[in-house]
């Protein structure tokens, strides 16, 4: 039996985006989904607008997200004598020449071939060049001139394309430098590569991949092409739908998983369910099932997904996460209380962990007053401070059960209400208005440093 071999294959000029990200999980759940192999290969070959730090993004996003390769990364930059060999090997076979047309004989063909309205394309001038020539040479490959390719693409079905429609591509610059068909080619032949997973802007390199692969003696891999993800306006994703770097994700405040979650239903469903985990999809995805049709990215829908699992997941999981915000912000975690039990107070009032930590500096770190305690505080809440300051101080467990008994049987004998007492307590907590409810805000602050801020409020000069 075959072992199924996927590979995801991005090109290093940018960061890992959110179709490059889908492309890599629909690759890597299916070699997981077959017990087969998921391997990562940087096309590196555009050295122009290669970058390190693209390589960085990408090995980056992929660790993040958790979609560990069983081979690589290859680095085509590095397999430059093996795409050398194989040009020799087609040229011998008289399966690829030498073309040395110039870019002006190129450019007037194609003005030409434009003006006629037929489709540019090479035609084929030295493709039957029999003496030796000078001057600069590109390497094409000989496409056949007759019949058909056609494969069945998993995702769209059965595509043909007439070899009349495809012309003799370059194979290597006149620099010597490998092309991109060509390269892939090689690639996918020599990591016997069983199944292609990527953008339907491949759809037209396929067919030459094809007779490439045919004329080295290569069984081609099975293909599907995705759809590309649109924006909500119906037009390709791009930054301005807010579609960013994965890393960026990261930096906003989304789990991993729920950014997985979300990209793996931009093109598949299982029936109705939302919600799936990793080790789910390992079991349900199928290759057969991607839709045809293109999926429209929602951020409000992934806001909404990254909420459910930071309230589902367990909070030893999200605060791993979570440190590395609090450590963003310059938190010192050890001030306060543990994350998860952190988590375990903010979970239903933050969408992301970013909202989260932002919201939860007030555990580990001073307070600030300003004009919050203007608004909150009166003379007369002085000595119902002062009450509350000493009742804590005597209270022998710090437990929210106690601490709400305090505030309870406080505000009941100063005939006020319960909001009326929470609210400017909880300011000269936070520092705001907004935290989870007062007795669990205080049980999560500690007794020593409830304390400490009650009497600061009360010495704030010139505010009560």
């Amino acid at each position: 039996m075959t072992v199924v071999r996927t590979r995801f294959a991005p090109s290093p000029t940018g960061y890992l985006h959110i179709g490059g990200a889908r492309t890599a999980l629909y690759s890597w759940l299916y070699a997981r989904k077959m017990q087969g192999i998921f391997i990562l290969r940087i096309e590196d070959t555009d050295l122009e607008r290669s970058t390190p730090e693209s390589v960085q993004a990408i090995l980056d996003g992929m660790a993040w997200l958790n979609l560990d390769y069983d081979e690589g990364p290859f680095y085509q930059t590095k397999r430059m004598d093996r795409y050398r060999e194989v040009l020799e090997k087609l040229l011998k076979e008289g399966k690829a020449y030498r073309c040395y047309c110039s870019k002006e004989r190129l450019e007037q063909l194609r003005t030409e071939q434009t003006e006629k309205k037929l489709k540019p394309r090479y035609d084929g001038h030295c493709r039957d060049l029999t003496a030796p020539q000078s001057g600069s040479y590109v390497i094409r490959f000989r496409n056949p001139t007759e019949g058909v390719v056609e494969f069945d693409d998993l995702v769209r079905g059965k595509l043909s394309f007439a070899n009349t429609e495809l012309d003799d591509l370059i194979l290597a610059r006149s620099d010597g430098m490998p092309t991109y068909n060509f390269t892939v080619v090689v690639d996918d032949w020599d990591m016997k590569i069983t199944h292609v997973i990527r953008g339907d802007d491949h759809i037209n390199n396929t067919p030459r991949q094809i007779n490439i692969l045919r004329a080295l003696g290569a069984t081609p891999p099975q293909y599907a092409h995705l759809s590309m993800i649109l924006g909500s306006d119906g037009k390709r994703l791009s930054k301005r739908h807010g579609a960013v770097g994965v890393m960026q994700y990261r930096e906003e405040g989304y789990l991993p998983e729920a950014l997985l979650n979300y990209l793996v239903r931009l093109g598949w469903s299982h029936g109705d369910q939302e919600i799936f985990s990793i080790e789910e999809l390992k079991k349900l995805f199928d290759i057969h099932d991607i839709n045809r049709s293109s999926a429209a990215f929602n951020p409000e829908k992934l806001l909404w997904v990254n909420h459910h699992y930071i309230k589902n997941s367990p909070p030893e999981h999200v605060a791993q996460e979570l440190a590395w915000h609090m450590q963003q912000l310059g938190v010192d975690i050890h001030q306060g209380p543990t994350l998860i039990e952190l988590i375990k107070a903010q979970a239903e009032r933050c969408k992301t962990l970013r909202e989260m930590a932002e919201r939860s500096r007030y555990f580990y770190q001073d307070v600030d007053y300003d004009e919050q305690v203007k608004t909150h505080f009166n003379p007369e809440l002085k000595p119902v401070l002062l009450d509350l300051c000493e009742q804590f101080k005597n209270l022998p467990e710090w437990t929210k059960e106690n601490i709400h008994q305090v505030i309870s049987a406080t505000a009941e004998a100063r005939g006020l209400k319960l909001g009326k007492l929470a609210q400017p307590l909880r300011v000269a907590m936070t520092g705001g208005t907004i935290s989870p409810p007062i007795d669990i805000t205080l049980q999560l602050l500690g007794q020593e440093r409830v304390i400490q801020r009650l009497n600061a409020v009360i010495n704030f000069k010139d505010k009560l």
